[in-house]
């Protein structure tokens, strides 16, 4: 077959691209790319509601055991986690979250985080209170929603002493009569006195400076703070409403500790609930209250963020995760 000049020309053309692309791609494939990173991004996000700035702070995660979840049969509770992808390995990463609250006025901290007390994947509180633009000394309010070692054993630096030194720490009467109380931790089972001691280390300090104040049920906080009696999980579990009943995000603490069970199933409890058949009715009347009201929320042990909302579903609930998006004043 005869083709004209032109065409001749193009296959030409072809053929010395293909050449060519071959030989760049062998010169890319030799080349060696940039070593991985192996770090993951700062924890912060940040969530606007109203005039308030919240920002969410990673703390690190820890393995949990499924078997501590008390009220469905182990097949059951698999079942669940593999429809929402949840590896149960070494146990169901779990994340341990705090959150910063700008109102404004005040720079108030929900929960501190673990420091050191339960190993290395946790304690980042403080370096994200950093990474997120604040320094620990501007924190002038830390209000806790139970006093257990993974959002109390932060309020210590790694020295021992004030991590947010001009900080006034806030729990619930409750909790602080139950977990500083001498009495109750010497006569509590022996693997749960070393919460008690946690506990005490770490407000010690502040009650030495005169900063270390419970408040009892109903008493006031401050403007667009409200306290939400949510007990079960300890005698004093305490929620945080922000803004408004009608606009607000409530900051539940651990009212749920696996997602893809205990939305579906708030009739299961875990082995850490001080009262279980307490815990289970907070986290149905919260869950029926959020759902109602179409409050965000934001949760100490939900995948971080830990912010979205609760979806009543036929049976049971969902949770329903924030989207990523900028700080929108349209919103």
């Amino acid at each position: 077959m005869k083709f004209p000049i032109l065409s001749r020309s193009l296959i030409g053309l072809a053929l010395l691209g293909g050449l060519l692309g071959t030989s760049l791609l062998t010169n890319t494939a030799s080349a060696a790319a940039p070593a991985q990173v192996k770090t993951q991004v700062p924890g912060y996000y940040r969530y606007a509601l109203g005039n308030l700035e919240i920002t969410a702070l990673y703390d690190g995660y820890v393995d949990l055991d499924s078997k501590l979840l008390k009220g469905l049969r182990a097949a059951e509770v698999q079942t669940l986690l593999a429809r929402m992808f949840v590896a149960d390995i070494k146990g169901v990463q779990t994340a341990v979250n705090a959150y910063l609250v700008n109102t404004g006025e005040h720079l108030v901290l929900v929960d501190a985080g673990a420091a050191s007390c339960f190993g290395p994947s946790l304690g980042k509180v403080l370096d994200n209170v950093r990474a997120a633009g604040y320094s620990p000394e501007a924190v002038d309010t830390v209000l806790l929603t139970h006093m257990h070692p993974d959002h109390i054993c932060g309020l210590l630096s790694a020295e021992g002493k004030m991590a947010f030194p001009k900080a006034t720490v806030w729990a619930a009467q409750e909790d602080a009569d139950f977990w500083l109380s001498d009495k109750i931790a010497a006569a509590a089972p022996a693997g749960n006195q070393p919460f008690f001691k946690m506990a005490r280390d770490a407000v010690a300090p502040y009650q030495a400076a005169g900063q270390f104040r419970s408040f009892k049920k109903g008493e006031a906080l401050m403007p667009g703070i409200s306290a939400v009696a949510s007990p079960g999980h300890t005698p004093g579990h305490t929620s945080y409403l922000l803004g408004t009943p009608s606009k607000g995000l409530l900051i539940w603490g651990d009212i749920v500790h696996n997602h893809a069970v205990q939305f579906a199933h708030p009739e299961v409890s875990i082995e850490f609930d001080t009262d279980q058949k307490q815990a289970i009715a907070s986290r149905k009347a919260l869950f029926e209250q959020a759902a109602k009201a179409g409050w965000a929320i934001a949760g100490a042990h939900l995948p971080f963020p830990g912010l979205g909302h609760v979806r009543k579903d036929a049976k049971g609930y969902a949770w329903v995760p924030v989207e990523f998006s900028p700080l929108r004043s349209d919103r």
